[in-house]
C-alpha cells in the first residue's frame, strides 16, 4: 500500500499499514459475539467509508468486505481471480486493453442492479476526485473505460501494464452505486452501499458493525452471521486486556511483540491462541543521495556492511520480523538476496572502513538518522537507536538518532533536509513492481533525489508487458542487484503478522497472507 500510509513495526498486524492512529482510549464494553456472530478488536480507526478516500488500513478492510471488485485475491493466493466480473482478460497483445465481462443477477446490497454502468462510475468517479488520502494514484496509467453492453467493461490503457488486473483486485477496484454517490465529491455520512459479502449496518467512533449479505454474488462463503469491529484507538493495553477478558473474540492489529508473546504463554485463565502468518510489509532506511554524506557510496556501503538485520528482528522486534535482504520480500514473485549476496548477513567491520577509506574519509562519520514516533510503529525509535549502536561499536561512525511528529518529519523528507530516514511499505496488491516502479523515477515516493535510467527506462516498462508475471524474473532480479550497487535504500525487515483468537475461533489463517486482505466470511466460531 502506497508509503504515504506508511507501515508500522511489525506488530499485530495484516500486512497492512498502521495509518494514522489517534492518541486516546475508548472505554470498550460488551461481550464477545453470540449466535455465530464474530468480535474483532483492533488498534486502527476506520478513516473512510468511500472507496475514493479510504487508503489506510482499517478502510481497505471495510472496502474487502462491503464492496465488491472485478477480481479478488484467493485466500493464500497472488494472482487475482473473477468476483464480481466472471472474466478479465488482455484483448490485445500489447497489454493495453483489459475487457471484463461480469456476473449475471449482481446486485447492490439496497436491491439496484450493478451493471458495466457502475463498474465504470467508480473508476471514473475515483480519478476524478482524486482525494489525496485515496487510491487515484494506484490508476494512473487508465485512460479511458468504455461498456460496449450491461455486462462488460473495457479498460484502456495508456501504456502496457500487466499489473492492472491486480490493481483492480484491490480495495482501490471497489464498485460503488452510481445511484448512492456523487460523482465530483466524497460521501461523508458514514454509510456504506456495496455489493460484498457483508453490508455495513452501523458505524461509529468505537465499533462497526457487518451483516451478512444475503444478495451476494461471489466467490466468499460466510462462515458466520456477521462481525463487530471495535476500535481500541493506539490503546495496546486496552486491547490486550479485551482479549484476555473475553469482550472480543480475536485482537487483529495492535499489540506489541512482548503483548503476543505473554498471550500466547498460556499464562492466563482465558484460552487464547496466536496464528502467525505471512506478510509482505517491509521497511527500510532511506538513503538521501544528495545529502553531503550519505551521497558519498562510500559511506552508503559502510552502513551496508555493518547493520546486523537479525540482531535487529530479535533484539527489538522479538522475531515478529525477519531480516530483508532486498527491496522485494520473500512470498513475491522476483525476490532475491541482492543485499545478502553483497554485503553479507552479518557486521563486517573491516569492509566498512576499506569502503570510507576509498572515499578519503579517516575520520569518525557523523550521522543522523532521522525516525517518527507511532507513525511507523511503537518500536521505530527503539530500531534507529539500535542501529545507531551498531555503527558507533563499529569505531566508524558517531551516530545519533533524532525523533519529530510525523508532520514536521514528512516536511523535513520532502525539503531533503535528512540524509537518512525511515519509510515503510506496504503493498496495494503482491507483485513486484509495487514494490520497485514506485521508489524510482520522478516523484518516487522515497524523495531521496534516486534515478536509474536503466531501471526507469528499460527495466521496469520491459516487465509491463508481461502477463506471465514468473517471466519478470530476471528483470526483476537486476533491478534489485542494481540497488544492493548503488543503495539508494537498505532493506531492513519484512513483517509478519499475527493475530490472538479465543478458543472457538478458527478460520483465521486464511486472513493472514501477502495479500492483505482481511476476509471477514473466512472467520468461524463454534
Amino acid at each position: 500500500m502506497n508509503i504515504r500510509k506508511s507501515l508500522p513495526a511489525p506488530i499485530l498486524a495484516a500486512g497492512l499499514a498502521a495509518g494514522l492512529l489517534t492518541g486516546c482510549g475508548t472505554e470498550q464494553g460488551g461481550s464477545a459475539g453470540e449466535d455465530g456472530a464474530v468480535v474483532v478488536g483492533m488498534s486502527d480507526d476506520v478513516l473512510a467509508t468511500d472507496p475514493a478516500s479510504g487508503y489506510d488500513p482499517g478502510s481497505w478492510l471495510l472496502f474487502n468486505n462491503v464492496f465488491q471488485s472485478l477480481l479478488a485475491f484467493p485466500k493464500g493466493g497472488t494472482e487475482p481471480e473473477p468476483e464480481a466480473a466472471e472474466s478479465c482478460k488482455f484483448t490485445d497483445s500489447a497489454t493495453k486493453e483489459l475487457t471484463c465481462t461480469l456476473r449475471d443477477g449482481l446486485e447492490f446490497s439496497n436491491g439496484n442492479e450493478l451493471t458495466s454502468k457502475d463498474v465504470k462510475y467508480s473508476f471514473d468517479r475515483t480519478v476524478k476526485i482524486d482525494d489525496p488520502d485515496g487510491p487515484a494514484v494506484m490508476f494512473s496509467s487508465l485512460d479511458k473505460i468504455t461498456t460496449p453492453d450491461a455486462k462488460t467493461v473495457v479498460f484502456h490503457l495508456k501504456v502496457p501494464d500487466a499489473t492492472f488486473p491486480s490493481k483492480i483486485a484491490s480495495g482501490a477496484g471497489s464498485i460503488v452505486d452510481h445511484r448512492e454517490y456523487p460523482a465530483g465529491k466524497l460521501r461523508t455520512d458514514g454509510k456504506a452501499v456495496g455489493s460484498g459479502a457483508y453490508t455495513l449496518d452501523s458505524y461509529g467512533d468505537n465499533e462497526a458493525v457487518f451483516k451478512v449479505n444475503s444478495s451476494y454474488k461471489g466467490e466468499a462463503e460466510t462462515q458466520n452471521s456477521g462481525v463487530t469491529l471495535r476500535f481500541f484507538h493506539d490503546d495496546r493495553e486496552k486491547l490486550k486486556q479485551a482479549m484476555l477478558g473475553g469482550d472480543i473474540d480475536i485482537a487483529y492489529r495492535g499489540l506489541s511483540a512482548g503483548d503476543i508473546a505473554d498471550l500466547g504463554s498460556g499464562s492466563s485463565d482465558q484460552q487464547v491462541e496466536v496464528v502467525e502468518g505471512t506478510s509482505a510489509e517491509v521497511q527500510h532506511l532511506v538513503l538521501n543521495v544528495n545529502d553531503p554524506v550519505v551521497g558519498k557510496l562510500g559511506v552508503r556501503k559502510a552502513l551496508a556492511y555493518l547493520i546486523d538485520r537479525e540482531k535487529l528482528v530479535s533484539e527489538v522486534y522479538d522475531q515478529t520480523a525477519s531480516a530483508l535482504y532486498s527491496i522485494i520480500p520473500a512470498g513475491i514473485e522476483g525476490h532475491n538476496t541482492a543485499f545478502f549476496d553483497t554485503y553479507g548477513g552479518s557486521p563486517q567491520r573491516d569492509k566498512a572502513e576499506q569502503a570510507l577509506r576509498s572515499e578519503g574519509i579517516t575520520d569518525k562519520v557523523k550521522l543522523t538518522l532521522w525516525a517518527t514516533p507511532a507513525r511507523y510503529g511503537p518500536a521505530t525509535v527503539e530500531e534507529f537507536k539500535a542501529i545507531a549502536k551498531q555503527l558507533n561499536d563499529s569505531g566508524l561512525f558517531q551516530a545519533d538518532v533524532k525523533s519529530v511528529p510525523f508532520d514536521q518529519y514528512e516536511k523535513g523528507v520532502e525539503a531533503g533536509k535528512y540524509g537518512v530516514y525511515v519509510k515503510g511499505w506496504v503493498p496495494d496488491y503482491p507483485d513486484p513492481e509495487n514494490f520497485t516502479q514506485p521508489f524510482f523515477g520522478k516523484d518516487n515516493v522515497l524523495m531521496n533525489n534516486y534515478t536509474n535510467d536503466a531501471i526507469t527506462g528499460r527495466i521496469i516498462p520491459g516487465t509491463a508487458t508481461l502477463t506471465e508475471r514468473t517471466a519478470t524474473k530476471s528483470q526483476f532480479g537486476e533491478l534489485q542487484d542494481l540497488v544492493a550497487a548503488e543503495l539508494p535504500i537498505i532493506p531492513l525487515w519484512q513483517g509478519k503478522q499475527y493475530a490472538v483468537v479465543g478458543e472457538e475461533i478458527s478460520g483465521v489463517e486464511w486472513c493472514l497472507d501477502s495479500s492483505t486482505v482481511f476476509r471477514f466470511w473466512e472467520l468461524h466460531k463454534g
